[in-house]
């Protein structure tokens, strides 16, 4: 947070944050007082370090400040997904203890939904929510100056995004106030993306997740600015890019297959040339999307894999990317190690969990069960996440162990038949679930968005002749089916739990 406050000092007037949605922006020195303000009331209200405060909000100015502000007054702040259903937000409030709460009035039908009793404080913002206070009146009439005390400094309280069962948090332990001036964030990610002052950063994706959330922090306190839009439009990005001269940009690969999708005539319209860095993450990228993006950005692309847990990080650069494709990297720091059910190495090639040897120690909150499983004998954590290693030590992903397909005793990786289904060149988009069969227990199921939104038997038979073509008789999707668009979360994420209360 000092870093903030310098930077107010430095650069008052540079903007930190543009939200062309609806045309606002913040100085440096506008988001260090409001934040000072907020601080100041949370302190006020009697909030101590290590309570918390829950954001029910989209991407607005708000947001920024609220986070700032609470993190100076030694609180842990909890984003919440605004798409995520009532019994998850309930949870995540229950879960993380949170004592004061802040929506959006366009999320009241949702907030409704809750049982509040436990928040002391809330806050609605952009209109009115009943038994919540206007925003502005907490912070009306507070100093703009950092709060009195040696308070220790918050951090985010993060929630695992759900994809396998209800929302998992992550707490870390506060920052000490004599550790005030030091990075808040681990710095391997500084040379590999070159951020700067000069960055100026898009991020299209929602500021509750943890890579927008973070990406967006830690241009802001490297001086660079941030472009915030409240939700992606593919051609909008472009335009963005080319009015704010961008330097930098974090995708999912769901946005990836957008923006392809868009004519030749709107991708080709807009100057690029500011754009330097691509970072990408959240998902695997099918092997085809990656090179037809490299082939229109050029050799800017760079994908990270890592985790709330904070236990490791892998980078890949473009180049080194189209010399092994499909691999996410080397770990920045520590070791990768693949390992059998019974926790022995395997070679080279051959399929098993992920481990990360190094990393930062973690703990799910209320969840010992769930810590104990993320660590081996050896001390060791994982995400489980499924995966091999080249002989180059290069780390290539597959599945979670919970998408596993086991069909008469094989096991079977969604993401296999996945890369072979992406190549095609009428699918889209496709997803793989395993799915009842009397004699082998599962079948590979395909779930399908076409090109060109066509479909059909004859396009169905196609791609299953297409698959014979290059998997094993167990591999191939037992059926077709065509969708319009596959669930996936607000990060990218193949919600693949929804297909398999569908489908199952």
């Amino acid at each position: 947070m000092p870093h903030l406050a310098n930077l107010a000092r430095a650069t008052p007037d540079k903007p930190a944050a543009i939200f062309p949605d609806s045309g606002t922006s913040l100085s440096f020195r506008a988001l260090n007082e409001a934040a000072n303000q907020v601080a100041h009331a949370l302190v006020a209200l009697g909030l101590t370090p290590g309570q918390g405060i829950a954001l029910l909000l989209e991407n607005t100015p708000e947001f920024l400040i609220l986070t700032y502000g609470a993190k100076r007054a030694g609180l842990m702040v909890t984003p919440l997904s605004i798409h995520l259903r009532a019994q998850e937000v309930a949870h995540v409030l229950r879960d993380s203890g949170a004592v004061a709460l802040c929506a959006e009035a366009t999320l009241s039908t949702l907030v409704a939904a809750l049982d509040l009793q436990n928040l002391l404080h809330r806050f609605s913002l952009g209109g009115a929510i009943p038994g919540f206070a206007p925003l502005h009146s907490l912070m009306e009439g507070q100093p703009m100056t950092w709060p009195d005390g040696e308070r220790p400094i918050g951090r985010e309280f993060l929630y695992s995004s759900g994809t396998t069962g209800l929302p998992k948090g992550i707490r870390r332990p506060l920052i000490p106030f004599a550790d005030r001036h030091k990075p808040e964030f681990d710095m391997s990610w500084k040379g590999f993306y070159g951020i700067d002052a000069d960055t100026v950063y898009l991020s299209p994706a929602p500021l509750y997740h943890a890579a927008p959330n973070r990406y967006v922090q830690r241009t802001i306190d490297g001086g660079g600015m941030a472009v915030i839009t409240r939700k992606f439009d593919a051609a909008a990005a472009l335009a963005l890019i080319e009015k704010y001269r961008a330097t930098h940009s974090q995708w999912v690969p769901t946005m990836f297959v957008r923006l392809l999708a868009l004519p030749d005539a709107v991708r080709n319209a807009f100057d690029l040339s500011s754009h330097r860095c691509a970072i990408h993450a959240a998902a695997p990228c099918p092997i085809p999307v990656k090179r037809a993006m490299l082939d229109w950005w050029g050799p800017i692309i760079r994908e990270y894999y890592a985790g709330s847990e904070g236990i490791g990080v892998c980078f890949i650069d473009s180049a080194t990317w189209l010399r092994k494709p499909g691999s996410i990297g080397r770990p920045a720091y520590g070791a990768v190690h693949i390992l059998d059910e019974e926790g022995r190495a395997l070679p080279p090639g051959e399929i098993g969990r992920i481990w990360f040897e190094g990393g930062a120690r973690f703990a799910y909150h209320n969840d010992p069960e769930k810590t104990a499983a993320a660590y081996n004998d050896r001390g060791w954590a994982t995400l489980h996440d499924l995966g091999w290693l080249d002989e180059e030590g290069f780390l290539f992903l597959s599945d979670r162990r919970a998408d596993l397909i086991l069909s008469g005793g094989v096991n079977i990786y969604p993401a296999e038949i996945e890369a072979v289904l992406g190549l095609h060149p009428a699918v889209a988009e496709a997803a793989v679930i395993g799915v009842p069969d009397a004699e082998l227990g599962e079948r590979p199921h395909a779930l399908v968005v076409p090109r060109d939104g066509a479909s059909n038997a004859t396009l169905a038979e196609g791609i299953i002749a297409h698959c014979r073509a290059h998997l094993g008789s167990l591999k191939i999707p037992v059926a077709i089916d065509f969708m319009e668009a596959l669930p996936r979360s607000e990060a990218g994420k193949l919600l693949r739990r929804v297909l398999k209360e569908r489908f199952r």
